[in-house]
């Protein structure tokens, strides 16, 4: 397996299944994270970004739907996110307990073995109609 393919799998199925320590292993120290509408630096502030992204949920798991593409120092995917919210998300009516997925797909620059810069993408409409947030 590709060394990036085996970073970007730590992510999704460690970092991203709440271990977040892990973060501090495969994002170098300097990285830098764009979020739609957020920009995040370092290890520590990209994992705080992704245990917010839990804190509504539990039962959080995610699927690889395709990838990892690996090339020149890139890496791309698409993932899937599923879980049960917990509340806390403002407008959402969905009751405590209802079971929601959502699609994403991630780039990131690796260097020197670590991922340097990281976009994400993901389908914030589909999962705000799910939890009943859009009318």
């Amino acid at each position: 397996m590709d060394p990036l393919d085996a970073l970007y799998r730590r992510w999704l199925f460690e970092v991203w299944e709440g271990d977040y320590a892990v973060a501090e292993e495969i994002l170098a120290p300097g990285f830098t994270g764009h979020w739609p509408n957020l920009e995040v630096r370092g290890p520590a502030e990209a994992a705080e970004q992704v245990r917010r992204s839990h804190a509504s949920f539990s039962g959080v798991r995610t699927a690889l739907e395709a990838g990892p593409v690996v090339g020149g120092g890139m890496v791309a995917a698409a993932w899937s996110f599923h879980g049960s919210y917990q509340g806390g998300i403002p407008g959402a009516t969905a009751a405590p307990g209802t079971r929601v997925s959502f699609r994403g797909q991630d780039i990131f620059r690796a260097e020197d073995g670590r991922f340097a810069e990281y976009w994400v993408v993901s389908d914030a409409l589909g999962l705000m109609t799910a939890l009943g947030a859009l009318g």
